[in-house]
């Protein structure tokens, strides 16, 4: 069996959007929708129509402008909110109407004030009016891990009986386990009689930081479109990082034998195209992004790397489009990357002197923490003017 496909659904511009301080101008939406289609994701949720005439104008520039794509337009299961999702999803290529209900007693007892029997009619009459509008219909199941199985197996079989393609069971609340979810998709899709007739998806919050590592779980369990941001960025503590995502598959593919048609070195930029536009930077320990990502202070680390990489690094910061200057000098680093920085810098220091030269730096690290290439040359000069001039 050979390795399968898993579609990427980037939803950075909806779901991630509507985080605090993350709003983006119309024009900035487009823009990132075309490096999302640069990056090669499958599907890109462009907005939630219904929500703001901004964003349904977003929604329908981008339906026009970015065509390899599928572009996805959210909608709860309310004619008028599927009406503007068709509106603004119409000059789409390839349009996707995503339309959903909350199927947890815990939403329509409190939020809704609905019943289960109302809930799966609404399900049910959204869909049919969403397929009449286009011929790829997703319908997503709010809080699906805390929904009561038999019943959320119930609204998944008459929903794909009235014409949804995919099916999505998120993880609204992060409230799951790797193993758990796992299973949880396992079961729903052994239950569902009519399962093989839709792709089913995962949507995973990082309430507990397992969102990641949920969505592989997911991926494991038969799903096979992981729901994403770029950065991880998303409502409370976010959704699933898709370049972590993306890079575990990757790196992991002996032991996860599924593909994405994701461009790696397309990431990097990605991210930092994000933040540029909205102006939240990206932690700096954060995996494959961050600007710690690929750098060494240790001086064991530095030693590592500077005889092969491979010693501390499971992926090479090119192959996601990053820069890479591992050695970073500080308090924690060793003669050999002190030697190494002087070298790169024309300095070419005696070993002789390479002793002295590394414990100036280190009376000097512990005042600026990060040692720049200006320290390097001012200590290398210090300790030059204080030798002894040979005689000659």
């Amino acid at each position: 069996m050979g390795q399968q496909p898993v579609r990427i659904f980037d939803t950075t511009l909806r779901d991630g959007e509507q985080a605090p301080g993350f709003s983006l101008r119309q024009e900035e939406k487009l823009q990132l929708a075309r490096q999302l289609d640069a990056l090669g994701v499958d599907i890109i949720e462009a907005g939630f129509p219904i929500a703001s005439v901004s964003d349904a104008e977003a929604v329908r520039t981008i339906s026009k402008e970015v065509r390899r794509p599928v572009i996805a337009g959210l909608a709860r299961c309310v004619r008028a909110d599927l009406e503007k999702a068709a509106w603004a999803l119409a000059p789409a290529a390839r349009g996707r109407i995503h339309t959903f209900i909350a199927t947890s007693d815990l939403h329509l007892q409190v939020k809704l004030r609905i019943s289960r029997d109302q809930c799966l009619a609404s399900a049910v009459d959204a869909v049919r009016y969403a397929r009449q509008q286009t011929d790829d219909v997703q319908f997503s199941a709010e809080d699906a891990t805390r929904s009561d199985p038999d019943f959320l197996c119930r609204v998944v079989e008459q929903v794909i009986a009235a014409g949804a393609t995919t099916i999505n069971l998120p993880d609204t609340v992060g409230f799951s386990t790797p193993d758990e979810l796992r299973d949880f998709f396992t079961g729903v899709m052994g239950r569902v009689p009519n399962a093989d007739k839709a792709v089913f998806s995962a949507h995973c919050h990082d309430d507990l930081g397992l969102a990641v590592a949920n969505s592989l779980a997911a991926i494991q369990g038969g799903v096979r479109q992981v729901e994403c941001t770029i950065n991880g960025i998303g409502e409370r503590a976010g959704n699933a990082a898709l370049e972590e995502i993306v890079m575990a598959l990757h790196v992991r593919r002996d032991r996860m034998p599924f593909t994405v048609g994701v461009v790696h070195k397309e990431l990097y930029p990605s991210s930092a195209m994000l933040a540029e536009l909205t102006g939240q930077g990206v932690q700096v320990n954060k995996a494959i992004v961050g600007r710690n990502a690929f750098a060494h202070e240790a001086g064991i680390h530095q030693d590592g790397m500077l005889k092969d990489r491979r010693t501390y690094e499971i992926m090479r910061a090119e192959d996601v489009g990053a820069p890479w200057n591992p050695l970073v000098l500080g308090r924690h680093s060793g003669r050999h990357a002190v030697q190494k920085r002087c070298n790169d810098l024309g300095l070419a220091v005696e070993l002789t002197e390479l002793a002295d030269v590394y414990r100036t730096l280190m009376v000097r690290a512990n005042e600026c923490k990060v040692l720049g290439d200006s320290d390097v040359i001012e200590a290398v000069s210090t300790v030059r003017a204080a030798r002894p001039a040979s005689v000659s």
